[in-house]
């Protein structure tokens, strides 16, 4: 599959080769991505949510009444949950909210993702994001451009200093290395924006993996 090459400016920038195996995906298969979506933001939850139970409560440990002769339920402490100030029943506690899934499984999320972008029309090439000075100003005129309103950049092996400052404060774009490349990501935002250099690594990662 090829695709145009743009430059930041709006001008031609060639053309490049994008995997079918990874950008060609004609099925995209919600579920898949669904999975995906929901582990990453499972490993994201601290999971330090507690309450406390009975034995934690700070308060008198003397039994309430006399077992016998009130008339009323019988009761030994006022730690218990049905109490005032009492313990909670059944509450959260600290635990981890990560699950499994496998890197096969998680690396064929990444291309539905990505295959999902290309067949929609959502995936730009963009031939560099070097940038001479970090205005965000000029970067948002260039953005205007070529139509970016809201974008997931993948800026390739490090992302240019310059590039990061002026983006930063614009709305609804987030600039990524290649390595953080992520499936949420790339969902969140309308329009994948990929360098040369970042198509390169990805053709590259796919390929050792179906050679493995």
């Amino acid at each position: 599959m090829k695709l145009d090459v743009i430059k930041l400016d709006g001008g031609k920038g060639g053309s490049v080769e994008l995997s079918d195996a990874v950008f060609g995906i004609e099925e995209i298969r919600g579920d898949i991505l669904q999975r995906m979506v929901t582990w990453q933001l499972a490993k994201r939850r601290a999971g330090t949510h507690k309450i406390q139970v009975r034995n934690e409560v700070s308060r008198t440990g003397k039994k309430m009444y006399k077992q016998k002769g009130t008339g009323g339920a019988r009761h030994g402490s006022r730690r218990a949950a049905q109490f005032v100030g009492g313990a909670k029943a059944h509450g959260p506690v600290v635990r981890s909210h990560g699950f499994d899934l496998t890197k096969k499984f998680r690396a064929l999320a990444l291309r539905h993702a990505l295959s999902s972008k290309a067949k929609s029309g959502s995936l730009v090439v963009v031939d560099s994001v070097a940038l001479g000075e970090a205005k965000t100003s000029a970067l948002r005129a260039n953005f205007d451009k070529i139509g970016l309103k809201n974008a997931l950049v993948i800026a390739g092996a490090e992302v240019d200093e310059k590039f990061a400052l002026a983006a930063r404060n614009i709305p609804n774009i987030d600039v990524l290395p290649n390595a953080g490349l992520n499936v949420y990501d790339v969902l969140r935002r309308q329009t994948l924006v990929l360098t040369k250099d970042a198509v390169e690594a990805i053709n590259a990662r796919f390929a050792e993996k179906e050679a493995a």
